[in-house]
């Protein structure tokens, strides 16, 4: 067993973490992979298991008496204060789909908040990662955390989101109106292209905890700025009022202000 310092924990979590997105891979676009529909309507595949098992075993084996939140196996209870939050396949649609956007999320987390976050996309060779209070990194280059930009005109500016799902016309046709062009297959993916200024903003109006503990800390060490979708800036709490009751909008481009309004 160990203290674990942030560097200790941050170079056993990267080596998890890639070691889970390689055993992703070995299921990624097999032909025979089957697609389960867990209780709540969400996918689920044997990699979404897979993977999930072997980072619990992981941390389990190092970190015997830390909590674990996962995704897939639920809550283990821990005496350290620390908690290791899990999403094994953020993106299970685009994963069961062939597309190469999905990742593996990893994030540390004690009585401040979240410590460590890691975004990590396996198949398209890509990892990003935070230190709390410490900065960026994607694929070991550090991310400048450079003022957002803060002119008043969103026309133009990539908007990167999941789907449409708690969109109306209005809300349609205020995106539109304002020239912001409009990307999907998002999930934790639109919040890496964010981060690392390929995209402007990510919008995600249904979020739990594990879905969002990584890229929001990703997203404010690399020097965006991250908010609930009504603009409030407590965004990753472990406990809300219903499932899926987080959101989140995050950009790097245009004023932070200007979003929450456009997508509220």
């Amino acid at each position: 067993m160990t203290d674990g310092g942030d560097n200790e924990i941050t170079e056993l979590a990267l080596e998890w973490v890639r070691e889970a997105g390689a055993l992703t891979l070995e299921h990624f676009r097999d032909p025979e992979l089957t697609v389960d529909s867990k209780g709540d309507g969400t996918p689920v595949t044997v990699a979404d298991r897979r993977t999930e098992e072997l980072l619990r075993t992981r941390i389990e084996s190092v970190f015997p008496d830390d909590a674990i939140l996962g995704e897939e196996g639920g809550s283990t209870e821990g005496t350290t204060g620390r908690t290791w939050i899990i999403d094994p396949i953020d993106g299970t649609k685009a994963f069961s789909h062939g597309v190469a956007t999905y990742s593996n999320l990893l994030a540390v987390a004690d009585q401040h908040g979240t410590r460590i976050g890691i975004i990590n996309l396996p198949a398209l060779g890509e990892t990003l990662w935070a230190v709390r209070g410490e900065g960026c990194w994607f694929n070991g280059r550090r991310i400048g955390r450079a003022e957002n930009d803060q002119k008043a005109d969103l026309n133009g500016r990539v908007l990167c989101v999941s789907g449409f799902h708690d969109w109306d016309g209005a809300m349609h046709d205020r995106v539109a109106d304002a020239g912001v062009l409009v990307r999907t297959w998002g999930d934790a993916y639109g919040y890496a292209l964010v981060a690392s200024g390929r995209a402007d903003a990510m919008f995600d109006p249904q979020l739990e905890w594990w879905d969002l503990a990584a890229p929001a800390l990703v997203i404010k060490e690399s020097g965006g700025t991250i908010t609930r979708r009504d603009g409030s800036p407590e965004v990753t709490v472990p406990g809300h009022d219903r499932p899926y009751g987080l959101s989140a909008v995050a950009s790097t481009g245009g004023d932070h202000r200007l979003w929450v309004e456009l997508l509220t």
